[in-house]
């Protein structure tokens, strides 16, 4: 069994991998068929080409911000073991991005902007590949495999106990609250062609950031306290406070499963 469900969150990790490729060309349209988010693939009115887009990204963040709770996570692994609760969440969220990015419906009208300047187009595209390379960081400096489900079934694998979560503030955990969050906002705004449809993904997404954010925050709060409380006013949500004298300490630690 221990094996199995190894297996299990090896796959959900792999379809998350294929995912977020994916996921990377669409929102910066290129090399990825059969369409990218201003592709003419899947053209449809425009009546319906945002009522289709809205849906599907609601269908993301309900998923994502109800499955992410420590409240429904308490009532799921009742159900589910506890060493493949993180791999189930990885493999829904992947399963719902993943529909979003086959049925996404291009908005290409009006265009809000397009940069020319060829040295303004590679600045955007720099910030871009920043945005995700934020976030690819910042997935190893609170333990990749422990957020996306591997490390969970390996240790019970092994007959260890599935590992308390400690509070860590490791290098861009020091400067800003979010880092991961910070990294797809830049990557879903840093963009040379801002098209309708991409302007509407990218202020959804940053709606439910923002709101995912407020929630993810209650639940930290009610795990660690007044360490976190203090870390909060420390440390900027989504921007660093240079302002503000911090001591977050070497000895805290800090990390949220978004």
């Amino acid at each position: 069994m221990p094996l199995l469900a190894l297996t299990y969150a090896l796959a959900a990790y792999l379809f998350f991998l294929g995912t977020l490729a994916y996921a990377v060309g669409f929102v910066g349209n290129f090399a990825v068929l059969p369409q990218t988010i201003d592709s003419e693939g899947m053209n449809a009115p425009l009546w319906q080409a945002i009522a289709i887009d809205v849906g599907l990204l609601a269908v993301f963040a309900i998923q994502h911000s109800v499955m992410a709770r420590r409240s429904f996570k308490r009532m799921w692994t009742r159900l589910v073991p506890p060493a493949l609760e993180r791999a189930t969440f990885v493999l829904a969220a992947s399963a719902a991005l993943a529909l979003l990015l086959w049925q996404w419906r291009p908005i290409t009208e009006p265009v809000l902007w397009s940069v020319q300047n060829p040295a303004a187009r590679l600045a955007l595209q720099a910030v871009f590949w920043t945005g995700w390379a934020v976030v690819l960081v910042s997935t190893y400096l609170i333990d990749h495999f422990e957020l996306f489900g591997l490390r969970q079934p390996w240790r019970a694998l092994r007959g260890h106990s599935v590992s308390v979560q400690e509070f860590r503030t490791p290098l861009f955990y020091g400067h800003v609250r979010h880092p991961i969050y910070l990294g797809f906002l830049l990557a879903f705004w840093a963009t040379p062609d801002m098209s309708a449809g991409h302007a509407l993904f990218a202020a959804a997404c940053t709606g439910y950031i923002l709101i995912g954010i407020w929630f993810e925050e209650r639940d930290l709060v009610e795990q660690f306290g007044k360490r976190y409380l203090a870390y909060r006013d420390q440390v900027g949500m989504l921007l660093p406070r240079f302002n503000t004298a911090r001591n977050t300490g070497s000895s805290q630690s800090r990390r949220t499963r978004p």
